[in-house]
């Protein structure tokens, strides 16, 4: 006769195994006491809190509160096999969410009071182009007046491609008082962990959308980009190629 922490072993394996990008903490806990109502929170809690350490030839955390079976792990890192990470079922273009980003910032958010699609290689150097690029100003009938400010963003539906992506939001710091990283809320929850982290430390903005449909994306941020002074010398030169959009 199997212990109730056996039991709850086999079934935190089970729920594992189907599920190989891994799952959450709290989610794991929920999961196993929908299959057992008798099953008390302490006690699965008691079992499930650890398991990593437990079990450590068959189960790791790639990240905070994320448990992984082993057997999923790429040989060379911490993260999900290659082939295991999820493709886009059907191919759309990267560009098809430019405009409707622009459209959440200055609407949604209110980040920027104008914001355009950029993309290309509109400021022709390898630094690359911002995906959408806008300013935030203040009115006339505002009493305190602000300078004005750019907001970048790197448009990423791309699961592939998330580290070069965030090599890109960091560039755009040196124009931009504000930069945003935009990725596809099907990336795997332990790279989204880590570029949460990491766009925390570079006051970067992160923000996750439904990169299946261009129509409604569904942009939802993980954090908010902060304020930073850019290299007015850059900002004042990139900006030269989209002063009459931008600022006319």
């Amino acid at each position: 006769m199997a212990t109730i922490t056996e039991r709850i072993v086999v079934m935190a394996r089970d729920i594992l195994e189907a599920n190989p990008e891994g799952v959450r903490y709290s989610e794991l806990v929920r999961q196993i006491q929908s299959r057992d109502d008798k099953l008390k929170h302490n006690t699965i809690h008691g079992v499930v809190w650890n398991l990593h350490e437990q079990y450590v030839d068959t189960i790791y955390k790639p990240a905070r509160g994320l448990f992984r079976l082993t057997k999923y792990r790429s040989p060379d890192t911490d993260q999900l096999k290659d082939e295991l990470v999820p493709k886009q079922q059907k191919k759309i273009k990267e560009e098809e969410f430019y405009e409707p980003f622009a459209d959440w910032l200055v609407n949604d958010v209110e980040e920027c009071t104008k914001a355009i699609a950029l993309g290309g290689s509109c400021f022709r150097d390898k630094w690359g182009t911002p995906d959408v690029i806008g300013k935030r100003e203040t009115k006339r009938s505002d009493i305190i007046q602000a300078p004005i400010e750019i907001v970048s963003a790197e448009v990423k539906p791309d699961t592939s491609q998330l580290v070069t992506a965030f090599g890109q939001a960091c560039a755009y710091c040196l124009f931009s008082h504000k930069s945003y990283l935009v990725i596809s809320d099907k990336s795997p929850d332990d790279e989204i962990a880590r570029l949460d982290a990491l766009c925390q430390v570079f006051s970067i903005g992160l923000v996750l959308f439904d990169a299946d449909n261009p129509k409604d994306p569904q942009f939802v941020i993980r954090s908010r980009a902060r304020f930073q002074q850019p290299d007015l010398f850059y900002a004042n030169r990139y900006m030269k190629h989209v002063e009459g959009e931008l600022f006319s």
